[in-house]
């Protein structure tokens, strides 16, 4: 029954009506009257759901969606760093596994999970325009089926960029939600340095955020450091990334794409490529236009590829090879917990190899200059040739 405030007068006194008032006052938190016959309570709001949401170990379950978009070669979801030295063919085969992927094409007997592209070109945009009629005309004469491949070749600045290039890709593709986004290359899409921590670390955050908000993977195309031997730049893209793979030309200019680190698989796949020359038509003068397409080698051009005897050792490479050996053998080191260093094989540093091989007598009676370069050629020269591996400030044997 609702009791108004004449009624509580009467029936309770003053005292208890004051103490209604107050208590209502309180109650609603502003000072405002209500109902003081009304006693039932609101109720409450809905509990908000926690950011931090926690799994019960009962409700703990893998997933059991494939984990790959290229089995063996691409995670479904991740950063993928595709590495090598200039002019080695690493957008030249990026290009051509996107376009895998947004066909749904087998890639060299690796299994494919088909997903829509966007490739942002921002090296050669005109060239890579008629990159992309060469595969046209050489892999879908005949295919008048749309492809879901966007290509975009806006300058983009990703740590600033990045949530409205996520918005507008949204918006353009429709409704479509892309599996793996191309960044073509790493130093045009990053104000910066590439050796600053804080603004590679601005970079990878970017990066991870498309991750996020497609449940995509997001393939860096990028260059290698001055000895080849590893991604240029800070050390912290390489540890956010989920797989790396390095790209190479071999004596024969073989395009060989190696898996370096896959962290939900096995690192064990290459693959050996060729670039074939399409042409396209002609110029305003008569000139051919062309463009290349990359293409696998045959089985027994693959197999002479991998029999091809390694280039012999200069003198002074043999020197600081041994050298090496030594210095692993007197005071080499388990390998630290790295992205980029074998789990199984022992380091030094760089400044202890380099001891040894100058008393093994790398350089001769050549001035301090003169070894710094020497040790210098032969650490470039071990690492083309795969004798060594590095990751500063440590090196090892890699044969």
């Amino acid at each position: 029954m609702v009791r108004d405030a004449n009624d509580i007068l009467r029936k309770d006194g003053e005292a208890t009506l004051r103490e209604r008032i107050d208590g209502t006052r309180q109650a609603n938190g502003r000072g405002q009257e209500t109902d003081l016959g009304d006693t039932e309570t609101a109720p409450p709001p809905p509990a908000k759901a926690p950011r931090f949401r926690v799994i019960p170990f009962a409700d703990i379950r893998p997933d059991d969606r494939p984990s790959y978009l290229v089995k063996g070669l691409i995670p479904r979801r991740g950063l993928v760093v595709v590495w090598g030295p200039p002019k080695c063919g690493k957008s030249y085969w990026m290009f051509d596994l996107a376009m895998h992927v947004a066909l749904g094409w087998s890639y060299r007997g690796h299994r494919v999970l088909a997903g829509p592209v966007v490739y942002v070109a921002l090296e050669g945009q005109e060239g890579f325009k008629a990159r992309v009629e060469a595969f046209r005309r050489r892999h879908l004469a005949g295919n008048a089926g749309p492809v879901p491949f966007w290509l975009m070749v806006t300058p983009l600045n990703l740590a600033k960029d990045q949530e409205q290039l996520t918005r507008e890709l949204r918006a353009q593709l429709a409704g479509t939600t892309p599996a793996l986004v191309v960044l073509d290359t790493l130093n045009k899409s990053l104000v910066g340095s590439e050796s600053k921590d804080e603004d590679m670390a601005a970079y990878v955050r970017a990066a991870d955020a498309i991750v996020d908000a497609f449940g995509c993977a997001v393939g860096i195309v990028h260059h290698c450091g001055i000895n080849d031997s590893r991604p240029r730049g800070h050390t912290s893209l390489t540890g956010a990334a989920d797989a790396q793979l390095s790209v190479k030309r071999d004596v024969a200019s073989n395009i060989v794409v190696t898996v370096e680190y896959m962290k939900d698989g096995p690192a064990e796949a290459t693959l050996l490529s060729r670039l074939e020359v399409v042409e396209l038509g002609r110029d305003v003068d008569g000139d051919p236009i062309t463009a290349c397409i990359v293409e696998p080698l045959d089985a027994e051009a693959e197999q002479a590829a991998k029999r091809k005897p390694a280039a012999k050792l200069s003198k002074g490479n043999q020197t600081a090879l041994r050298a090496l050996g030594e210095a692993i053998l007197a005071v080499g080191t388990e390998a630290p917990v790295s992205n980029t260093i074998p789990a199984t094989v022992k380091v030094v540093t760089r400044t202890q190899w380099r001891d040894y091989a100058l008393r093994r007598g790398l350089a001769g009676e050549a001035k301090e200059r003169g070894r710094r370069a020497a040790f210098q050629r032969a650490v470039e020269d071990l690492g083309i040739s795969g004798d060594i591996g590095v990751s500063e400030p440590f090196v090892w044997l890699a044969k």
